[in-house]
This record gives structure tokens, C-alpha cells and sequence, in this order.
């Protein structure tokens, strides 16, 4: 990826959204059921006077990953294993965590929404928390479980109805947040003018909705019209859809989807004649697209907002950790799922080692201590500010384009 602005090259551009009120108006947190868990869960004191519970032993602390390595987001799910594997890793060779060696399971549910139901129910009982959970649909199945489990949560999802619970941490900005971001970027550097169309092709479920739910508000500041297409996951060809918004006369076009769909949104359009800007969430890119015929429209085209910086910033941190991926796993391509899978690990990481500091590793604990912290930066974007569970970690967004040279 490349930054839009004129920064020095490669390093991300980050824009910061201007529109007034818009956390406020759009931060609709559910407040979702808890309950205490079962006795047999309740934490004990380890060999070393540290209070421990599930997924913590004298010797080891057991993390969890229900992943997709099977499904639309497989090439996201294999770089964020790899990602926090790396992490796992790298702090086990400096002693582990709390003198203990830091472990994770890996469930691949393959983005269906029953398996990752079962596959939490397998490793729930016997890990402290998770770093990784791919998906919006499996988060919303899962959200009261894991609160009632005190299991922390680093969801790969963004949508805002995930906000407003102790246990789970949305990691910088929500699609909402976003998406006013991207009509923000759209007017002060594409030329939109009120009254002009936006479309926006969107999944159905949480994480199409809440972003349409930002290209709404911000477009209605603007003065301009949203065309909505809703698209599910299983469509990948999206002809159709560019038929309706060429009808439409839309003079840019937003996309909240997946790669597959990206792909084929922006190659049709450009092949009809529709060459308008388009701006993707993040989980709508992949790196592997500019190895597909879709190359050439997608460099002119695209642009993609998101929370974190691009593989190919400048950050000493991005560099170093892009640095160790290229050794450990040579031939895999860095994307945007190694950045978000590392930085996910590191503030699980964190937390774990303020609970520690605290004497205990016990999952409440462990949510307590990660919520005490209000500016966390471990050197991959924006400080993140954990304080809060009815708000985003940050609001701010980098916007980036698609470069075949980058990293």
C-alpha cells in the first residue's frame, strides 16, 4: 500500500475526521448480559502466589484463536496465525510472560457462524484470551459468552454494536468511523460537491450495516445521496451491482466487503466505463489482488481506509516487525492482517503482564487491567485508549493506495 498525501514516500497518510459529533451520533453500544462463571472456574493461587484460572498453569498461558483458514477471509486468517505466532515466539525466547511460556490454539471455522459457536465452546474453558476472532457474524454470536466468561477478546471486527463490553476490545476505529472518513477524504480531494451519488456495496450483517450506517451520516453532512447495494458473501461477481450505480450516474463509489468482491467491483467498473473513485474498508484488501487481472484498475482506483498504517510506513516498529515476518516466514506475501494480527498479540501481551504485575492472571483480572490503560502505543499506528468499553480505541484513519512495489 502507498499513502494519497504528500508525506514521504510509503509512509501512510492519516487524516483525521473533522465532522463534528460524529462519534456521538453514531456510537450505538449494546450493553449485552453477563453473569458470574461456574465455581469450577473460579481462580486459584499458582505456585508462585500468582493468582491463576483457566488457560494459566505454573508453566504456561494458554491463548485461543477461532480463525478463518478455509473461508472468504482465509489469506487474512493464515497471516494474522503466522502474525501472533511470531509474537508468541519472540516473547517465549525472552522468558515468556509472568515466567510463563505463552501458547495459542487455533480453531479454523472457515467464516461459518455454528462452527465458530462450537469451536469456542472446545477451547473456552482452558484459555485466558483471545487475540483473534475473525468476523462480525461469529463476534455477535459470541459476544454474550464472552462476557459472561470474561475471556478478553481482540475482535479482527470493527462494527460498533461490539462496543460497550468489558471483555471485548474493538482495536482502533469502528467501520462507522470509517466511512466518514473515506466521504470526508472523497470531498476534500476527489471533488465531490452536495448533491452528487455515493454508492456503497456493502456485506449484509453488522459489518456492511454499520458502515453504511457512517457513509449515511457523513454523506447527509455533505449534502450528498448514498445508493446502497447490499451484496452477501457468497457474491463475487458484482456486475450487476456496477450496472445499478453506472445507472445511478454515482461519482465515487464506497465498498465494505471482501477481497473477492473489491476485485470484481473495481474491475467491472472499470471495464464499463464507471473509472469513479472507490474506497474500500480495510478488510476489502488484499495485497494478492494486484497479482490478479484487477491490478491495473485497482492502482487507479482504490483507496482503502483504515485504523492501522500500511505494511510499508516508515514506523520503526512496522519496519522491525516486517522485517522479522519476511525471516520467519519467507515467500509469504505482508499484508494488513500480519500488522493487525501482531498488534492484536502485543496488547493481549500487555495486559497480561500489567495483571501479572498486579499478582494475578485470572480472566476478570486480566480484563481489569487491560481496561486500565488509557494510551497504549507499541509502535504500529496510533496510541489506542482502552478506558472507555462505549468507545472506540482511536478515531483516527489512515487513508492508502493499493502499489504493486510496496511491501
Amino acid at each position: 500500500m502507498k499513502p494519497t498525501h504528500h508525506h514521504p514516500p510509503r509512509a501512510a497518510a492519516r487524516t483525521r475526521t473533522l465532522l463534528a459529533g460524529a462519534l456521538a451520533a453514531l456510537l450505538l453500544a449494546s450493553t449485552g448480559c453477563s453473569s458470574k462463571a461456574d465455581s469450577s472456574d473460579r481462580a486459584a493461587g499458582g505456585s508462585d502466589g500468582v493468582r491463576t484460572g483457566p488457560g494459566v498453569t505454573d508453566g504456561s498461558i494458554r491463548l485461543g484463536a477461532l480463525t478463518d483458514l478455509t473461508g472468504p477471509y482465509a489469506t487474512l486468517g493464515k497471516s494474522i496465525v503466522q502474525a501472533q505466532q511470531m509474537w508468541a515466539d519472540e516473547v517465549n525466547a525472552r522468558g515468556g510472560i509472568c515466567e510463563r511460556r505463552v501458547e495459542i490454539v487455533v480453531k479454523d471455522h472457515g467464516y461459518d457462524v455454528q462452527k465458530a459457536v462450537t469451536a469456542y465452546a472446545d477451547i473456552s474453558r482452558d484459555v485466558v484470551a483471545l487475540p483473534q476472532v475473525i468476523g462480525s457474524p461469529v463476534m455477535a454470536a459470541l459476544l454474550d459468552d464472552i462476557e459472561r466468561d470474561k475471556v478478553l477478546t481482540f475482535p479482527q471486527a470493527w462494527a460498533a454494536s461490539l462496543l460497550g463490553r468489558d471483555a471485548v476490545q474493538v482495536l482502533g476505529t469502528t467501520y462507522d468511523v470509517d466511512m466518514i472518513a473515506a466521504v470526508d477524504f472523497l470531498t476534500r480531494t476527489k471533488g465531490l460537491a452536495k448533491g452528487d451519488r455515493i454508492g456503497h456495496v456493502y456485506f449484509e450483517g453488522d459489518y456492511g450495516a454499520n458502515a453504511l450506517e457512517g457513509a449515511r451520516w457523513a454523506a447527509g453532512k455533505a449534502g450528498l445521496k448514498v445508493v446502497g447495494q447490499k451484496i452477501k458473501a457468497t457474491d463475487t461477481d458484482l456486475s450487476a451491482q456496477v450496472s445499478a450505480l453506472r445507472k445511478e450516474g454515482v461519482k465515487a463509489i464506497l465498498i465494505s466487503a471482501g477481497p473477492a468482491q473489491t476485485a470484481s467491483l473495481v474491475g467491472v467498473a472499470a471495464s464499463r466505463g464507471l473509472k469513479v473513485p472507490v474506497v474500500s474498508s480495510a478488510p476489502g484488501y488484499a495485497p494478492q489482488l494486484m497479482k490478479t487481472p484487477a491490478a491495473p484498475a485497482l492502482a487507479a482506483m482504490l483507496n482503502v481506509v483504515s485504523a492501522a498504517p500500511a505494511v510499508s510506513s516508515d514506523l520503526p516498529g512496522v519496519r522491525r516487525m516486517v522485517a522479522a515476518y519476511q525471516k520467519k516466514y519467507p515467500g509469504s506475501l505482508v499484508d494488513a492482517g500480519v500488522l493487525s494480527g501482531y498488534n492484536a498479540a502485543q496488547m493481549t501481551g500487555a495486559a497480561l503482564k500489567r495483571s501479572c504485575e498486579k499478582g494475578s492472571l485470572a480472566r476478570e483480572d486480566v480484563v481489569a487491567a487491560h481496561r486500565s490503560q488509557t494510551r497504549v502505543d507499541v509502535g504500529l499506528g496510533t496510541a489506542q485508549d482502552f478506558s472507555d468499553k462505549s468507545r472506540p480505541a482511536s478515531t483516527l484513519t489512515y487513508v492508502q493506495k493499493p502499489d504493486a512495489g510496496a511491501t
